[in-house]
């Protein structure tokens, strides 16, 4: 390259990056990487820079609700809106803390042994993820790795806000999930890994929603679809779910009727 030529390539770079500054919208003052986002219908709890910020739904200036060492995230609110469920490390491990919706002391309600999973960046999702609550009773739900090797193998277990010892759901594994009204019934995925980057996989691994009745032990995979369905959610009558089954790969959001079959189970819980 002659000098005249890196002089003129040199200056049109320099007139693209002026003109591209310029023209850009001033960004600087927005705040980005908003995650893990949970609502009561009232308020919104969100996860930002590793600490949840709660703001009205109607819109305002967020308050910080968290301040401790390492991450506070994976808010979600109790039925009755009154409290938050998250999974945090202020004591080092990654365990599953309860607090009042409107801020408050954290209280810990799990014990574990510190484990390398215990680390956020893992690409199965770290120890003790908070998913949810039962809506008859003040019990929350997380996904545990604390008892196999395997990565892909986490439990679906409950634990009070007295912090007794938690309990497993009846079924040998599972990720996102969603209670039906009542409790009797669960929507959810056999798989977590939504840490992973596998854009459009459509192999042995991609997940389906599965409705499992807690008290009859029927078991119905809804989805059978070579896609992702995941993150099921508004078990009634119908249970919505996010799919990645369009043709270009874009993620919607379908509503499916769940099977209303008692005792028919397509396969048993222990198979799974």
């Amino acid at each position: 390259m002659t000098a005249r030529t890196f002089i003129t390539v040199a200056a049109g770079l320099a007139l693209f990056a002026a003109t591209t500054l310029t023209s850009a919208p001033n960004l600087a003052g927005e705040t980005r990487l908003l995650r893990f986002p949970a609502t009561n219908g009232k308020d919104l709890v969100f996860s930002y820079a590793g600490q949840l910020y709660t703001v009205p739904i109607s819109g305002g200036v967020a308050r910080r609700l968290t301040d401790g060492p390492g991450y506070a995230v994976f808010p979600r609110f109790s039925s009755d809106g009154a409290t938050l469920a998250f999974t945090a490390q202020y004591d080092g491990n990654t365990e599953v803390y309860s607090m009042p919706a409107s801020g408050g002391s954290p209280k810990r309600l799990t014990f574990s042994a510190t484990l390398n999973r215990d680390d956020l960046a893992d690409r199965m999702g770290p120890n003790n993820v908070v998913m949810g609550w039962r809506n008859t009773a003040p019990e929350i739900v997380f996904r545990s790795r604390a008892r196999s090797f395997n990565p892909f193998i986490g439990e679906l277990l409950t634990v009070r806000l007295d912090a007794e010892l938690p309990s497993q759901l009846p079924v040998p594994r599972g990720g996102f999930i969603s209670f039906s009204p009542d409790d009797s019934r669960i929507a959810y995925n056999r798989i977590f890994r939504e840490f992973r980057t596998w854009k459009n996989y459509r192999g042995g691994m991609a997940d389906d929603v599965w409705i499992y009745d807690l008290k009859s032990g029927a078991l119905e995979n809804i989805t059978q679809n070579d896609a992702q369905d995941i993150f099921p959610c508004g078990l009634r009558t119908t249970a919505s779910t996010l799919s990645r089954s369009a043709p270009g790969g874009e993620i919607s959001s379908p509503t499916i009727s769940p099977p209303r079959r008692p005792g028919r189970s397509r396969s048993s819980p222990s198979s799974m």
